[in-house]
């Protein structure tokens, strides 16, 4: 398989430290509009020969990554950048008639009067739109396929195929204790991104209902997650597994609830209040003259690089989907995890715990279509594809989940 990862940031360089493991891959192009980071990437992986090779390539120009999937010879286009970039990738790969991963979806917007009660443009919907001119390729486009969305909604689907008879909620929940020695506020994932699902109205799925919204950080709960990371308060975020779960499991309510703490909660609210969450660019002075800056990008140009801050983290950080229902007439609840620790990570890949367990997904999933394993065409979610060589297959990586029963 030959694959175009664009984006060479945390996750792309986590994704081809695990990806030169693995004997699918021939050839991975890794792209960035910093050749330098590209080059980077690959200049670490010397001892795999010349299966990597870099190129900057700006994400934003669609015929220009239209160019370098035909150029390059590549099966796959691999999305590692922030979602302002999803649409153009992804209408690229369709163009190119490759097929296309990314792991977070097309933005939202709010509605226009009611933001937290009414959905306005959905995560995803863009792309959506899309979906019949891929089921025509006869491409596959395997859309939210991090670690959430991504294994999160592969657990969604294994509890339905394989642990449920009827499911009442279908609940990620995301939870650490990482610390980072040196830093008040560190994020240990991009800011933007972060920004923009934690600021956004989450939306909330219900059977009967639809989706619909709430304010951020909604419906506080105490969760208590496994390995020693113990008790901590989650609140409804805006993500994509609200979005993709319901289309293909059958479910009678949908949440997504992050752990951030209250610390980080007010942080996110100061930024919202002196407007520097917007990405609508505003002018200031500049030493040639006035320049125009997206104040959110600003904040995360002041920031330290979410990639860098491995060696001075510590703790462990989990990803997981609780599920409450109903197995051979007796109520059932579940919860299905991954726990990646910091120490180890760092130990073995080199990098940090969140960008190595979003970026393990997505090449455990190449490696499925390479093998034809997963297949199919058109636009889908992980939940659409079945669940237990996936599971298998992150075992086999040396990264194995866990299911506790809680009742």
């Amino acid at each position: 398989m030959r694959v175009l990862l664009v984006g060479a940031g945390g996750v792309g360089t986590a994704v081809t430290r695990i990806a030169a493991r693995r004997d699918f891959l021939t050839h991975m192009t890794v792209a960035d509009y910093n050749l330098s980071r590209a080059e980077s990437a690959v200049a670490a992986l010397a001892e795999h020969g010349d299966r990597f090779s870099a190129l900057r390539l700006d994400a934003s120009d669609e015929k220009a990554v239209r160019r370098a999937l035909v150029d390059e010879r590549c099966d796959v286009l691999l999305n590692a950048t922030d979602p302002r970039f999803v649409m153009p990738l992804f209408r690229a790969a369709l163009a190119a008639g490759t097929h296309y991963l990314d792991m977070a979806m097309s933005l939202s917007s709010p509605h226009s009067t009611d933001p937290y009660e009414r959905c306005g443009v959905k995560l995803g919907d863009e792309q959506f739109e899309l979906a019949g001119e891929w089921e025509r390729s006869g491409r596959l486009a395997l859309a939210g396929m991090g670690v959430e969305p991504g294994l999160s909604d592969v657990f969604a689907r294994y509890a339905a195929d394989e642990l449920f008879d009827e499911i009442e909620e279908i609940g990620v929940r995301d939870g650490a204790d990482l610390t980072v020695e040196g830093y008040d506020f560190a994020p240990s994932f991009s800011i933007w991104t972060t920004i923009e699902e934690c600021l956004n109205p989450p939306v909330v799925y219900e059977k009967e209902r639809g989706w619909f919204t709430t304010a951020p950080f909604s419906e506080p709960e105490v969760f208590d997650f496994p390995e020693g990371i113990g008790p901590v308060e989650c609140v409804n975020v805006e993500h994509e597994e609200v979005l993709l779960i319901p289309r293909w499991v059958d479910a009678r309510r949908v949440t997504f609830k992050y752990g951030l703490g209250d610390d980080f909660i007010a942080k996110l609210k100061v930024l919202h209040e002196l407007g520097l969450d917007s990405t609508t660019e505003v002018t200031v002075p500049g030493p040639n003259g006035p320049v125009q800056v997206s104040p959110r990008d600003v904040v995360a140009a002041c920031l330290p690089d979410p990639a860098t801050l491995g060696d001075r983290m510590t703790g462990k950080t989990c990803a997981g989907t609780w599920v409450k229902g109903v197995k051979d007439g007796a109520d059932r609840e579940v919860y299905l995890y991954h726990v990646v620790d910091n120490q180890w990570s760092m130990r073995e890949y080199g990098s940090q715990a969140v960008v190595w367990q979003t970026a393990i997904n997505p090449v455990i999933a190449l490696e499925l279509i390479a093998g034809g394993v997963w297949s199919g065409s058109g636009l889908v979610g992980p939940e659409a594809l079945p669940p237990r060589p996936f599971l298998d297959l992150l075992t086999a990586y040396g990264s194995p989940w866990g299911l506790r029963e809680e009742i």
